[in-house]
């Protein structure tokens, strides 16, 4: 087992709290208890069957993602060792058959690693919403739901804030903050698991011979174990892996991102610069590096503090019409 620092833990969270106090610090945090409240853990405190029938009541009948895979991966959904494939197979099926797949084998210890991912509970289960609310934001950022056995999402990033709600089962999170990056060895962008690149080392059998700069990242790490009506805030972009503890797991999970933004992701911007900046020379990418650091991150101050508001085009405050036009600019170039 790991000897990592310990996320900080909260208890008697409530909006205010969650404003004030935890979400400006810009670090993990444990909300024990937070939906301790909720009728779907008081569901599955009393069996993992009677969680099931709960849940079936909401059921729309659409098809979900499902992912399985034999029991030989030992939960942990990747790569193939080729990186040719995945280790596992993704399928549409109904939130209820796969859920009954679930039931069916909890005590089998040779059960294929199964998991419903990502399920968007306003269209997959209405009427769970109504029950089961969480107090810290606004009824507009949809919940979705995960339900699966022992299974492992390796080290991953999301572009969003996150609060993680277990209802059944336990799961341990392992977070690495953002400038941990150089020390994740993370996989292709193009060919991932389910979306975000994931980080290539094995959380508790790492090849340091490989991956040698892990230990660094390992000495930045937090780590908590969760139970039935605990919560995680993760914030934007810190690194997390997860696992699933007992064989049957049920999270609800909610992302959210207020800051604005006016032209698509931040991500997008990455590719861009993949294709514009990365194999320039040297010399190049240095004064580059320093232009983006004065306009964009403004490491030196308000770039245009010495020209009036009226002269400062497109370097000036962000509005809807200027923002239009750079992406107007943009079509046009990327169109060549």
């Amino acid at each position: 087992m790991l000897n990592l620092a310990p996320i900080p833990e909260w208890t008697d969270v409530d909006l205010e709290r969650f404003r004030a106090e935890i979400q400006p610090l810009n670090r993990p945090a444990v909300l024990r208890g937070l939906v301790s409240s909720w009728p779907a853990v008081r569901a599955g405190a009393s069996s993992p069957h009677a969680l099931g029938d709960y849940l079936r009541r909401f059921d729309a009948g659409h098809p979900v993602r499902a992912l399985s895979a034999d029991a030989s991966i030992k939960g942990r959904f990747f790569y193939r060792e080729d990186m040719q494939g995945l280790n596992f197979e993704r399928r549409p099926e109904t939130f209820s058959s796969a859920l009954d797949a679930l039931l069916g084998r909890l005590d089998d210890e040779q059960a294929p690693a199964v998991y419903i991912e990502s399920t968007p509970i306003g269209e997959h289960l209405p009427g769970f919403l109504q029950e089961n609310v969480l107090p810290l934001l606004p009824a507009s950022v949809p919940p979705r739901i995960w339900v699966g056995n022992a299974v492992t999402v390796p080290t991953h990033f999301d572009l969003n804030d996150n609060i993680a709600c277990v209802v059944a089962g336990r799961r341990r999170f392992t977070l690495f903050p953002t400038d941990q990056l150089p020390n994740l060895y993370v996989g292709p962008f193009d060919f991932t698991l389910s979306g975000p690149p994931v980080s290539m080392v094995s959380l508790h059998e790492p090849d340091f011979e490989r991956y040698p700069k892990f230990k660094e990242a390992l000495a930045h790490a937090q780590s908590a174990e969760l139970g039935p009506g605990d919560a995680l805030y993760i914030p934007y972009f810190w690194w997390h892996h997860v696992e699933s503890l007992a064989p049957f797991n049920v999270l609800v999970n909610y992302w959210w991102n207020s800051a604005r933004t006016h032209g698509g992701s931040p991500f997008d911007c990455l590719l861009h610069a993949l294709l514009s900046l990365r194999d320039l020379p040297p010399a190049q990418r240095e004064a580059w590096r320093v232009v983006f650091d004065h306009y964009v991150f403004q490491r030196n101050g308000d770039p245009m503090a010495h020209l009036a508001p009226e002269h400062r085009g497109m370097l000036g405050a962000m509005t809807p019409e200027r923002a239009k036009e750079i992406r107007n600019i943009l079509v046009r170039v990327l169109s060549r």
